[in-house]
C-alpha cells in the first residue's frame, strides 16, 4: 500500500471513530447547564464534572431525583431565561415545556440550546443517550448506560414465561391519572401484563373515575411509594376505601416517583425494581 493510500485508509478509520463516539474532548462543551429535572441524570451520568456549570432546581429533591446525591456539589439555577443566560454556557438543557419565552431569550443570545424530549419507548430513550452522550463527548459513557439498560430488560422479560395468563395492570398515579403507554407501559409488556388501561377506552393518558377503576377491575394497579395518611386529595384518591379494600398493598406494585419521571440513569434500577415486585406479588 502506498503511503497515500495508508494516510487516506487512517482518515477513514479517524472519521469512523469521531461519528461512533460524537465530538472530540477538545470540541465538546465546556460548561454546560441543566434546566430540567430529567437532563440533570444524563448530565451527571454521561458528563464529566467540570462540564457541569449548573443543574434545575429539582436535581437535589431525593423525592423526584434518582441522583439527587450526586448532584449536591454543583450550583441550582431557577430554571428561569433571565437565570440561564448569566451562567456563561455553551450549551444548555431544557426541557419541552419551557417557555417560548425562555427559548426566544436564549437563541437571542445566541446561546446553544437542546430540548430533550420524555421518553415515549425505550427505543426512543437509547437514541436519546447516543445524541446526548456524543455531543458531551462521551459516547462510551451512552453506550454503557444504554447496555446496562438492555442487560435489565432481558432479566424483566425472563418474567413473563412465568406468569402463565397474562394478568392486567393500571399504571394509577395522583387523582386518578392513568399513563396507558410509555416506558413503563412498555416494561410491564415485556414482563406478561396486559394494559388495564384500554378496557377503560385510554388510548394515551388522562384522567378516570374511580367508577371506571373499579368496573374495569385490574388484577394490579402500578402506584408511587405507598405512604401512610393522605396529604392533599390527589394522594386521597390513591387511598379510597373502595380501592384500599379491592387493592390492598398485595395487588398493588410499587414503583418510587425517582424512577419513573425520568429515563436514563433511573431506567436499569426501575426495571430491577418492578422484576422484584413482579417476584414478591404476581403468582
Amino acid at each position: 500500500m502506498s503511503v497515500a493510500r495508508l494516510f487516506f485508509a487512517l482518515g477513514l478509520c479517524a472519521a469512523a471513530l469521531l461519528s461512533r463516539s460524537g465530538v472530540s474532548a477538545a470540541d465538546a462543551p465546556r460548561r454546560v447547564v441543566s434546566a430540567n429535572l430529567c437532563s440533570d441524570q444524563l448530565l451527571l451520568a454521561l458528563a464529566d464534572r467540570k462540564q457541569i456549570a449548573s443543574l434545575s432546581p429539582y436535581a437535589r429533591d431525593h423525592a423526584m431525583s434518582h441522583l439527587a446525591a450526586l448532584a449536591a456539589p454543583y450550583d441550582l439555577n431557577r430554571g428561569s431565561g433571565e437565570d440561564l443566560i448569566r451562567l456563561d454556557a455553551d450549551l444548555v438543557l431544557i426541557g419541552p415545556y419551557d417557555s417560548r419565552y425562555t427559548r426566544a431569550l436564549l437563541a437571542k443570545r445566541n446561546l446553544r440550546f437542546e430540548s430533550l424530549q420524555p421518553w415515549s419507548s425505550l427505543e426512543e430513550g437509547k437514541k436519546q443517550i447516543r445524541f446526548l452522550a456524543n455531543m458531551l463527548g462521551h459516547g462510551g459513557r451512552g453506550e454503557a448506560l444504554i447496555a446496562e439498560i438492555e442487560r435489565a430488560r432481558a432479566r424483566l422479560a425472563g418474567l413473563a414465561a412465568r406468569q402463565g395468563r397474562a394478568p392486567s395492570v393500571l399504571v394509577l398515579h395522583r387523582r386518578g391519572y392513568v399513563f396507558h403507554a410509555g416506558v413503563t407501559g412498555e416494561l410491564l409488556a415485556a414482563a406478561g401484563f396486559t394494559n388495564a388501561a384500554e378496557r377503560i377506552g385510554l388510548s394515551g393518558a388522562g384522567f378516570v373515575s374511580l367508577e371506571a377503576i373499579l368496573t374495569a377491575k385490574p388484577d394490579f394497579l402500578l402506584v408511587s411509594d405507598i405512604i401512610d395518611g393522605a396529604e392533599d386529595q390527589g394522594q386521597a384518591f390513591l387511598q379510597h376505601p373502595a380501592l384500599e379494600r379491592l387493592y390492598p398493598a398485595s395487588k398493588r406494585l410499587v414503583a418510587p416517583d425517582r424512577l419513573t419521571l425520568c429515563g436514563g440513569p433511573s431506567t436499569p434500577d426501575l426495571i430491577d425494581r418492578l422484576a422484584a415486585e413482579i417476584r414478591a406479588k404476581v403468582r
